[in-house]
């Protein structure tokens, strides 16, 4: 049994974070009181992360899942010369720690871009609930498949030709997340750097910073250091699909 000041209350979940993952995960239609009784004991209470503050490491041994309560963190692996690639940005009810489920170790590191604070998973237990809740082994597969989805629109991403194309898909999605999450899709906080979006989708720093401004002129944003505004979502959409066709009818317009 968890200790009582370790247990995070469901309950209090419910009233305060509707749009958390951790209510995705743990309360399905169909779980009654006695499986919330089961989860209860499953969830760490809240940790706190600085900006810049590590929640683990590559190679770290695989303990727990974790949920983003608040603040955000960014996913990334780093090679041996010390040179970066950023694998994921994570937003507030979004679940990680899936990297370590194949080799029961971590193979990336996660770090919070902004002060933060975190549930835990515990692993073990969170594996002997899901074989005593079904619907709650269902809910897993789900929030896993979307990991796989985004990996995938990532790999995507990397490898259109036009940097325009690349940084309209990042918004773009990152919208669709915060919609998902019910928050604003439209006013959109960007936690993570100008250099922490070049990395990810594989451009140079200064190409992001022109491209913003460049979307800015042709009325897609409206820009204000990390607040980015969507104004024209319908022209964001055609940039994802058809840079050539977006293009033409800013021009024309």
């Amino acid at each position: 049994m968890v200790p009582e000041t370790n247990v995070f209350d469901l309950n209090q979940l419910r009233r305060s974070c509707s749009s958390c993952a951790l209510g995705e995960l743990c309360l399905p239609a169909g779980i009654g009181h006695d499986d919330l009784d089961r989860l209860d004991t499953t969830v760490r209470d809240k940790r706190m992360l600085d900006r810049g503050g590590v929640l683990y490491r590559d190679g770290d041994p695989f303990a727990a899942l974790y949920v983003v309560r608040s603040g955000s963190l960014k996913t990334f692996v780093q090679d041996e010369a010390g040179d970066v690639q950023v694998l994921g940005f994570h937003l507030p009810g979004e679940i990680i720690g899936f990297d370590a489920l194949a080799l029961n170790r971590h193979v990336s590191q996660a770090e919070a871009l902004e002060r933060s604070s975190i549930c835990e998973l515990p692993y073990a237990r969170l594996q002997q609930v899901i074989s005593e809740v079904p619907a709650l082994h269902r809910q897993l597969m789900r929030v896993i498949s979307r990991e796989v989805i985004e990996e995938h629109r990532h790999l995507v991403m990397m490898g259109r030709q036009q940097a325009q194309e690349q940084l309209a898909i990042f918004l773009k999605s990152l919208a669709d997340r915060y919609q998902r999450l019910q928050r604003d899709g439209i006013a959109l906080s960007l936690p993570m750097s100008r250099y922490d979006i070049a990395n990810y989708l594989g451009l140079v720093v200064e190409t992001v910073s022109r491209l913003f401004s460049r979307l800015e002129e042709m009325g897609v944003l409206e820009v204000n250091r990390k607040a980015v505004r969507i104004l024209r979502p319908d022209l964001l959409a055609d940039l994802c699909r058809n840079n050539t066709a977006a293009t033409k009818r800013h021009d024309t317009g």
